[in-house]
């Protein structure tokens, strides 16, 4: 959809005002077809429930700060923010994160263009770089929402796109996600790249907020 308001291309916590999370939903087919694979699996010698455990184990420990970490790369390096724009999965490997086998799409905020994600049909997500998504991401409210009034979403989180900025969103699918990378912060000229990743969360990463600024953050705290 175009026309100023968003462009909704089709390709790949906490709650928030006027988006709270539903009731548990049934599962997808493509869910029941994964526990059903996973159990043929282990049926067959293949994998064991241990191996299972490991796995998810391994998926929890994932957290935005892989996600951040690219960002603040972006800031500070030119060359590796072109990469990234060109090539979000490569890039994700130049920095020893591993992006899964998914196809994975930077999205660069400017002062004309705001990106904000969603999965209009279930909750597709970066999970490799950001984790396991947030309730309210998975919402159906949120799916279905930030596709009709994205500006009036936006504002529920205190996060207000002028009308002369341009509003795009952008609907991730099982073979495509993406990242925002949202506008680097006034005040930090000089920072480091820790430094700078502190002030990147989550949210920031999704569209539906902007990076922190320098004075949001007290010395040695991380963003969440």
């Amino acid at each position: 959809m175009n026309g100023g308001e968003h462009e909704h291309e089709h390709g790949d916590g906490h709650a928030h005002p006027g988006v709270q999370p539903d009731h548990p939903e049934p599962m997808s087919d493509a869910a029941l077809l994964g526990v059903a694979l996973c159990d043929l699996l282990i049926e067959k010698g293949y994998w064991t429930a241990e191996d299972e455990r490991r796995k998810v184990e391994e998926i929890d420990a994932i957290t935005p700060a892989l996600g951040a970490r690219m960002v603040a790369r972006a800031w500070v390096d030119p060359g590796y923010r072109a990469r990234l724009l060109a090539d979000a999965f490569k890039a994700a490997e130049e920095l020893g994160i591993e992006a899964g086998y998914v196809q994975m799409t930077a999205l660069e905020n400017t002062p004309a263009v705001h990106n904000v994600v969603v999965c209009t049909l279930c909750s597709c997500y970066p999970r490799t770089l950001l984790g396991r998504p947030p309730a309210w991401y998975k919402s159906a409210e949120y799916r279905a929402r930030v596709v009709r009034e994205p500006r009036k979403v936006l504002a529920e989180w205190g996060t207000h796109i002028p009308h002369d900025r341009e509003l795009r969103v952008h609907d991730s699918t099982a073979e495509l996600r993406y990242i925002v990378v949202p506008m680097r912060p006034a005040g930090t000229e000089g920072w480091g790249e820790e430094d700078l990743a502190r002030l990147v969360t989550r949210d920031s990463m999704v569209g539906v907020a902007e990076a922190l600024a320098p004075e949001a953050l007290q010395p040695g705290e991380a963003a969440q």
